[in-house]
């Protein structure tokens, strides 16, 4: 017998050989889960624990993602499953499917882990078998000595085996060349799912994997999307599953970003208590809301995220029980081969989230909206990265997003006026800075007041000076003083012109005020 040969075990999955006070001698049989139930028959062989074909599902009823198929994500008003995009093997896998439906026989569609061999095989099985072709779909392990028996009481119905990711079924009890003919000489189809390398393991050889796989020759699935199956995807972008998986999905392929994603979200979502990875969480948290300010193209930096995560007060109380660089490992740390929570640029240095996390976010309903500082430090990585055209993204959205609710708080035209500022609009700054002013924001009528002295409107300037000195801002205070030092410069100089000898007198240190340098204005 070859090494890879295992010997037989009762004990597989769906058998329990305890004895129960002594009442029960043979084994306690659970057979699999049919629609969420679970069979037990006492003092019987595990090859007769199977349930009778009029309790396997419907193929029209079965639940696709229960039996193998990746959920995605899913948010109110999104079905199970995005729809589904033709493949370029779909054809040659009909005609397989169809063939075996006919005559009995195996179908293994073989590619890489998370390139969509579960979905494109269901699909096939769904297209080309009657809607009411009874589906049995045994857990890995499960002892199938007894399934000729329990077909041959089948009657009309029709039949079909289904068996996700096909190794866990390759034992001594399991899918065997002897059952296989059998199967065959029953007319029954067997539709399998195996990754490339591991069939290409248990292909070749003389074990008994080696002998169910000599039956059929695999469809390939390819991991990486051809340019027909990408046009096609593009016609599906009315799903928005599907959509940003094309515009996120990055360096990896559709079928990786939609089965990956619901993993990182769970995984990300429960890391935020405080026994877990609370620092890794805020982290993750703050590159998300930087791209949802439009932080997209450009990485962000150790120090940007030190600087974001200080706008989470609460939540970086809770993470002081992880360092940050423990945290940041953590969310860089690569799941099911594919991705991080956060994944290093080129450069090494920097991280960009992982865009299903975004989309996810930024779809769902209910996310608390970003922290208003967070727009800032978007704005300033930007423009550190030498970024000017996503800068004035980050601005552009910022207008989009917050100019509707400046009415709410002074805080927001202040912040308005503060990225215009930083992009040079000094037009647009003091139009919001001024509105910030009227609204009661002091800081805010010290920028207007310098805003409006810089544009030689002296005259509305000194009301919105006057306002922020009184309330103790120091630069207004100063700025005023000039102000109005200028306008007494003005008039001890038509006095002293006049013959007014103490006019006189005061200007030389009058004059040594006004033609101070004026300060830059201030954010």
């Amino acid at each position: 017998m070859s090494d890879e040969r295992e010997a037989p075990n009762d004990t597989a999955v769906g058998v329990d050989n305890s004895v129960s006070d002594g009442t029960f001698h043979a084994p306690v049989v659970q057979a699999g889960a049919v629609n969420g139930g679970v069979h037990t028959y006492y003092g019987q062989p595990p090859y007769f624990s199977l349930p009778p074909v009029s309790e396997w599902p419907r193929l029209d009823t079965a639940d696709p993602i229960a039996l193998g198929v990746r959920r995605t994500r899913r948010l109110p008003g999104e079905s199970p499953l995005p729809p589904y995009v033709a493949r370029d093997c779909d054809r040659e896998l009909d005609a397989r499917v169809r063939e075996a439906a006919g005559s009995g026989g195996l179908v293994v569609v073989t590619g890489a882990p998370l390139s969509g061999k579960t979905r494109t095989a269901w699909t096939a099985l769904c297209a080309n078998l009657s809607d009411t072709t009874r589906v049995f779909a045994p857990s890995p392990g499960t002892d199938l000595r007894g399934l000729p028996a329990v077909l041959r009481e089948r009657g009309q119905e029709g039949c079909v085996l289904w068996l996700d990711d096909l190794e866990g079924h390759l034992r001594d009890h399991g899918l065997t060349p002897t059952l296989l003919a059998e199967l065959v000489r029953l007319r029954v189809p067997v539709l399998a799912t195996m990754d490339d390398e591991v069939y290409d393991a248990r292909r070749f050889g003389t074990s008994v994997r080696a002998g169910v796989l000599s039956w059929a020759d695999p469809v390939e699935l390819q991991r990486v999307w051809s340019e027909g199956e990408q046009r096609r995807l593009i016609g599906f972008f009315e799903d928005l599953r599907l959509r940003n998986a094309v515009i996120w999905c990055g360096a990896h392929t559709v079928p990786e970003y939609l089965a990956v994603g619901p993993e990182l979200m769970e995984e990300w979502r429960r890391a935020r208590r405080r026994d877990a990875h609370p620092r890794g969480h805020l982290l993750v948290r703050a590159a998300i809301d930087l791209a949802r300010c439009g932080l997209l193209n450009v990485g962000i930096s150790d120090g940007t995220l030190r600087t974001a995560i200080s706008l989470y007060p609460e939540e970086s109380a809770t993470a002081e029980s992880e360092p940050f660089e423990e945290g940041l490992a953590w969310a860089a740390e690569p799941r099911y081969g594919v991705t991080g929570l956060l994944v290093p640029q080129p450069d090494k240095v920097t991280w960009t989230v992982a865009g299903s996390l975004f989309a996810d976010v930024d779809d769902r309903p209910g996310s608390p909206p970003v922290p208003l500082g967070m727009w800032m430090v978007a704005l300033e990585a930007a423009l550190a990265g030498g970024s000017e055209w996503v800068s004035r993204s980050i601005a552009c959205d910022a207008h989009e997003i917050l100019a509707p609710m400046a009415d709410r708080s002074p805080a927001i035209p202040a912040l308005l006026g503060r990225i215009n500022i930083t992009t040079g609009d000094l037009g647009a700054a003091e139009h919001w800075y001024r509105k910030a002013a009227d609204a009661g924001d002091l800081e805010a009528a010290a920028v207007v007041g310098e805003l409006l002295v810089s544009g030689d409107a002296t005259a509305e300037a000194i009301p919105y000076l006057e306002t922020a000195a009184e309330a103790g801002i120091v630069r207004a205070q100063y700025r005023l003083g000039k102000v109005l030092a200028a306008g007494a410069m003005s008039w001890l100089t038509r006095a002293a012109e006049a013959g007014h000898r103490a006019a006189a007198d005061a200007l030389p240190p009058l004059r040594r005020v006004t033609d101070t340098p004026p300060d830059t204005v201030k954010e």
